[in-house]
């Protein structure tokens, strides 16, 4: 069963060259006059319930006006819309507070615009207090809290009972450190007892620990569906665009079904990369704290008075565990001429990583950044494994030089 179903949606805004043309299609009944702007064109989506769903894209891409819909905030120029179950939508956190009234009253007014009834939300108070931190300010004006007390209890009363969709427009954004950690335990758990979730951000780590999917969004069409780690990377992709000759594509990988993204101008493409151990042989399994290397092969197809090589290590949910290039290892760069073939190694003294799988993204490009000047890039260019040494049991995706002195009396005072 759905949460969600959008068919062919699509949302255009009216855009009239004068004031008094607005006036004149009212009364005149003739022609139009105004221009249709359409923000959104042709989305087809359908979310299931309980799947947690990002939406990405660049700023003016139509992201925050598909939430809009979805919550029926504004309603679709064409296409249809379902929604199926009670709706909670955090679009503009602390909308509707009015300043002169008490973090108290503005709770229960916000209950009521959120149908929900004045003792259940009196039932929820202690909790949203307790969520939202703000002590003896909870009953004072909201015009003495500072911007950090106003989100905390904005994000308190708008999650205060846990909705059946949860609809999220960069709120994870907002607030201390502390308090977006705190967040995200709060819809870790909603997700935990079956709650829908979209939400819309730009903070990658977020769209891979708490989604299962992601939409991307291009000038207002639907431009990927997918797993959050291939849509994030073709997303990389498209904003390092900077000629015309650009391209991004899907290789497919090893395992069938699974592609993977590359994307860049050509200038130079990466030939092969491989995963070698202290005596130079190819590898795809090594114990944890062993000495490794990676070796990049790569072609030259036309001059380049400079090129960078860097790769991104990445856990098997796709959030870095490390990455470097030659920019910033300060590496000796010479003109490379069309035609020639190169190879560049990265000796690693300790692969520091915990047991798992990982895999391994290449670049190539200019300057510090594939976002300048990207040549190739090659997403999941391989896949390794780190098995456990020597060493006792851990967890995590580091693996650090721990020792204890056990436990032994701190002594004793009077």
């Amino acid at each position: 069963m759905h949460a969600l179903a959008l068919s062919n949606v699509g949302k255009a805004y009216r855009r009239y060259a004068h004031p008094r043309d607005r006036l004149k299609e009212a009364l005149l009944r003739g022609r139009p006059r105004h221009e249709k702007i359409w923000v959104l064109r042709n989305v087809d989506v359908t979310i299931a319930r309980g799947e947690s769903v990002a939406i990405i894209g660049q700023n003016g891409a139509g992201k925050s006006t598909l939430l809009k819909l979805a919550t029926g905030v504004t309603r679709p120029t064409e296409g249809t819309l379902q929604r199926s179950g009670r709706i909670a939508a955090i679009l503009e956190l602390g909308i509707g507070f009015h300043p002169e009234f008490t973090g108290r009253q503005n709770i229960l007014i916000a209950g009521q615009l959120m149908g929900i009834g004045m003792d259940e939300m009196a039932q929820a108070m202690p909790s949203i207090a307790d969520f939202a931190e703000v002590g003896a300010y909870f009953d004072q004006p909201l015009r003495t809290y500072s911007s950090g007390m106003h989100v905390r209890l904005a994000f308190a009363v708008a999650t205060a009972i846990r909705p059946d969709i949860l609809i999220l427009d960069e709120a994870l954004a907002v607030g201390d450190a502390y308090f977006q950690h705190k967040c995200a335990a709060r819809i870790r758990e909603f997700k935990r007892q079956g709650t829908t979730l979209v939400f819309v951000s730009h903070d990658p780590v977020a769209v891979r620990t708490l989604c299962e999917r992601a939409l991307l969004l291009d000038r207002g069409m639907l431009a990927k569906d997918g797993a959050p780690d291939q849509v994030l990377e073709y997303y990389n992709a498209a904003i390092a665009q900077r000629e015309a000759e650009y391209q991004i594509r899907s290789v497919e990988a090893a395992t069938p079904g699974q592609p993977r993204t590359r994307s860049g101008d050509q200038k130079a493409t990466i030939e092969s990369v491989d995963l070698v151990d202290t005596w130079g042989a190819s590898v795809r399994a090594l114990p944890s704290n062993a000495s490794a290397g990676i070796r990049v092969k790569l072609a030259v197809h036309a001059p380049l008075d400079a090129l960078t090589v860097g790769f991104v290590i990445r856990d098997r949910v796709g959030n870095d565990a490390f990455g470097t290039n030659t920019f910033h290892l300060e590496a000796d760069v010479a003109p490379l001429l069309p035609g020639g073939t190169y190879e560049c190694e990265f000796a690693i003294g300790t692969l520091a990583l915990g047991q798992g799988h990982y895999s391994i993204a290449v670049a190539l490009h200019e300057s510090d950044s594939h976002l300048v000047r990207n040549h190739d890039w090659w997403d999941q260019a391989l896949v390794f494994q780190v098995i456990r040494g020597a060493e006792p049991y851990r967890i995590g995706i580091a693996n650090l030089p721990v020792s204890t002195t056990g436990i032994r009396s701190a002594g004793s005072g009077n």
